[in-house]
């Protein structure tokens, strides 16, 4: 199992040291306003020597996929760019969390804005399929979106869309703030495209109570062997990165081991 860590390109160099498998970017950062500044940051992804296998923040937050202002053309522009720029990269895989682009407005009905979350999935895979990329719907605690926000209701939406492109991820994080049964991660099966960890408070793993075990053993169980990437808040980025692949690497592993 793969062990990487969200981070900046401009951070590639840290995340390397701490001997992480792989980064985890953004796609936002692969859509700038001016194409022309694009030319720039690829040339950042394609010098750095930490492979980018994975993004997320998929979506810019003005770009609406849930209530009165969505704007499908707009949409269809910006996915147009942006998948193929993550493949471009190296990545495989784009998490769709993006809460403030799915979260739909007070007053709004939720199972419209679920038609329109599953909508807008089906205009993704096109793309997605085009370029051999795997989307994962992230559930997100409810202080960041009104929508999906556990690991069943990911499935769900996943499962309305039927297509093989649409898979789901479950969060450490916000598995805890919801007080989401981790026996979720097992019942997602083969639907787990992707994992994020942290520990309380959002910080680094290891440095909290969240029970890891229990985690993982739930992984074990349905076998997933594919990738997990730290996403938290740090206080000391260069040594908590380094303490966190180690304190990682306990419970599962890592590509680097073999």
């Amino acid at each position: 199992m793969k062990i990487g860590c969200c981070a900046s390109i401009e951070n590639v160099d840290v995340v390397a040291a701490a001997g992480f498998d792989f980064l985890e970017c953004t796609v936002v950062s692969l859509v700038p306003e001016n194409d022309v500044d694009y030319q720039n940051i690829r040339k950042k992804y394609f010098d750095s020597h930490l492979p980018v296998e994975v993004c997320n923040v998929f979506l810019p937050g003005h770009l609406k996929v849930t209530g009165n202002d969505v704007d499908e053309t707009a949409i269809e522009i910006y996915l147009s760019k942006a998948i193929p720029r993550v493949k471009e990269i190296g990545a495989d895989t784009i998490v769709f969390g993006s809460g403030d682009a799915r979260s739909y407005p007070e007053n709004f009905s939720k199972i419209e804005a679920e038609k329109q979350l599953i909508r807008f999935l089906k205009m993704t895979t096109k793309h997605a399929e085009e370029h051999d990329v795997t989307i994962v719907i992230e559930p997100l605690n409810k202080k960041e979106s009104n929508i999906i926000n556990s690991v069943p209701e990911a499935v769900e939406l996943a499962g309305k869309v039927d297509h093989p492109s649409i898979r789901v991820l479950a969060d450490f994080y916000h598995m805890e703030e919801e007080q989401e049964h981790l026996h979720h991660i097992a019942d997602a099966g083969s639907l787990l495209g992707h994992i994020h960890v942290a520990d309380s408070d959002r910080l680094a793993p290891g440095t909290g109570t969240y029970p890891y075990e229990t985690f993982t053993n739930n992984l074990k169980d349905i076998n997933y062997l594919l990738r997990v990437s730290v996403e938290c808040e740090w206080r000391n980025f260069e040594e908590e990165a380094v303490n966190s692949y180690e304190f990682l690497k306990t419970y599962i592993g890592s590509d680097n081991d073999e």
